[in-house]
């Protein structure tokens, strides 16, 4: 991924090059050179990814890393209040608590919208277990809820169902 240190270096350099070409679009005006409604294109278009490299300098790019969290897969979102991650069926209650952080972080949007008296954003884990041959069974292990207004929110309210623990497989517990 490139870092904002990337996208400056890019802009300066598209920065000179849009200025050459405007320089030669300048001379292509003077000299009546039958390509100098190319080169106003061109240059407006440099112009155009100059501006959208230096913008992309300005904002942080960086994704917040929970440590111990596990991969996951979003499964449900309606967008506004309501999600749900699968998560492996080897997850031990610590790792689930770290993987329901990181999935707050990053499916937190500022586009996200509350409904009134609901401003909080669910989001629920669940792994699928196998009872029986040909049987699957969705089991939901825990939620966190956080703020849709707040990208920092201190109050995230995490439920782990320690009893659900109970239901996985004894072989897939031991991590």
């Amino acid at each position: 991924m490139f870092s904002q240190a990337d996208f400056i270096q890019y802009a300066q350099w598209s920065g000179i090059a849009t200025l050459v070409l405007a320089a030669l679009t300048v001379l292509g005006f003077i000299f009546k050179w039958g390509l100098r409604f190319r080169l106003v294109g061109t240059t407006g278009f440099m112009l155009v990814l100059t501006v959208g490299l230096f913008s992309l300098s300005l904002a942080p790019l960086t994704r917040t890393v929970i440590p111990g969290a596990l991969r996951y897969n979003l499964v449900y979102d309606n967008g506004s209040t309501q999600t749900v991650i699968a998560i492996p069926p080897q997850i031990s209650p610590t790792q689930l608590e770290a993987t329901l952080r990181q999935a707050a972080s990053d499916l937190y949007s500022y586009g996200r919208l509350g409904r009134p008296g609901d401003n909080q954003l669910t989001i629920r884990a669940r792994t699928i277990i196998h009872p029986e041959p040909g049987v699957s069974i969705p089991l939901y292990l825990g939620q966190i809820k956080r703020s849709l207004a707040n990208r920092e929110d201190p109050q995230m309210a995490i439920d782990i169902y320690q009893d659900k623990f109970a239901q996985l497989p004894k072989s897939n517990t031991s991590s």
